[in-house]
This record gives structure tokens, sequence and C-alpha cells, in this order.
């Protein structure tokens, strides 16, 4: 079994559409694989793929690569992943199965305070993010660069959670912004990053679609 570095948070039937949507992710990845599987959701949110047959390693290791993976044992570094749970003056509190708590200082993300820096970079509740396992734990560098990747080019991204890739995809073409994005980039199975034209106006874009979308909404601007 693998339990995957994502959550399923939603409720009613946003739950089931969510699971529906990672069964038919994890079925894009491995269905060809000579393998059977099951998905499940564990009391604390995150889900769990069971697979059994002649390709399982092979499926195992798709999974891992593709979502990372809740583990309860970590070496000193080595990269997790863990999903922001929350955040205050001392740092970032990442749910790995249980809390990891990053200190300010370890964030390497620039100055001001975890509330401000988590705004800067978009990073809306739930989303996924490596850290170095130690004392303390830390961001990893390969997170560091993607992050600061965000900032430096020319298209800004409006991130969103609590949402599909598809139900993003659709309320950006309602709301008749389909032109004035390049993609929607899954960062987790409900967080979603709006890739917008180098002409976009992040926050503009963000006002024009919030009231589509019961979600928290985060424009990073390069």
């Amino acid at each position: 079994m693998v339990v995957l570095a994502t959550k399923i948070y939603v409720s009613g039937t946003a739950r089931q559409r969510a699971i529906d949507s990672l069964w038919s992710l994890v079925e894009n990845g491995i269905g060809e694989l000579d393998v059977e599987f099951d998905v499940g959701v564990r009391h604390d949110e995150f889900p769990s793929v069971t697979v059994s047959g002649p390709d399982e390693t092979a499926a195992r290791n798709w999974l891992r690569d593709t979502w990372g993976e809740i583990t309860p044992q970590r070496s000193p570094g080595e990269t997790y992943v863990g999903t922001l749970q929350s955040w205050d003056d001392d740092g970032f509190v990442l749910d790995a199965g249980e809390p990891v708590h990053v200190p300010a200082a370890e964030l390497g993300l620039g100055g001001g305070s975890p509330g401000q820096v988590r705004t800067r970079f978009g990073l809306v509740q739930h989303v996924p993010l490596r850290f170095e396992a130690g004392s303390p734990p830390s961001l990893a560098d390969a997170e560091l660069d993607r992050l600061f990747d965000w900032r430096r080019g020319e298209n800004g991204r409006v991130n969103v959670n609590s949402a599909t890739r598809a139900e993003v995809r659709a309320t950006v073409n309602r709301a008749g912004h389909a032109q004035d994005i390049v993609t929607v980039e899954r960062l987790g199975l409900l967080e979603q990053s709006i890739v917008c034209k180098p002409d976009t106006d992040p926050p503009g874009l963000l006002a024009s679609i919030g009231e589509y979308l019961p979600s928290e909404l985060l424009a990073v601007v390069p």
C-alpha cells in the first residue's frame, strides 16, 4: 500500500468527485501495467492505493514519484513530502502523517514572517511541500527552486485549493478567461496553479474567478 502525499479534505459530493478524479489519474498512470489496484481514504484524509500483480513494484514507484508518499519513518537528510497544515510566527507545520514543524529560519524563502512568505509564494493551505528531514527539518532545495522559479519568470499564477483540476479549468472558462492562461498545473489532488500568460494580471484574474470558487486563492506576482 502507498499512502499518497495529498489530501481529500472536502465533504459531500465534492469528496466523491475528488475520489473519482484520483481513481482516474491512478488508472491513467498504471492502467497499462499488469496490476489490480484499489483507492481508499484514511481517517486522516490521506488517500491510499493498494496494488497487487506482477508489475506492482513499477506501479508503486509511479505512485511515489508522481504524488510523494506519506511514510512513518524518515531518515535525516532525506527528502519527503507533507501538506501545509498551518503557519504562525514560528514557522510552517506540515502534515506528513504527523506534524512536522519547519522553523521560520529554515524556510529559506526570504524575509518577512511565515505568514507573509506563504502569501508571497501563493502557498494555499494543504498544498504539498517537499522537506528535508532533520533536526530541525527544512524545506528541500528542490522545493525552494520551484517556488523561486514561480517568482522569477514572466508568468504569474493564481493558486487554488479545494478544487480538482477539471473544476478549476471549468471555472476559468466560465469566467471568460480561457485565453488569458497557459495551463492549470496540478500541485496536489485538490490544489492547483493557474499559470497566467505574461500579459495577464494575476490579482485581476483572482478577483474575476473568486466569485465562482469556494476556495482559498492566492496570486503569485513575478
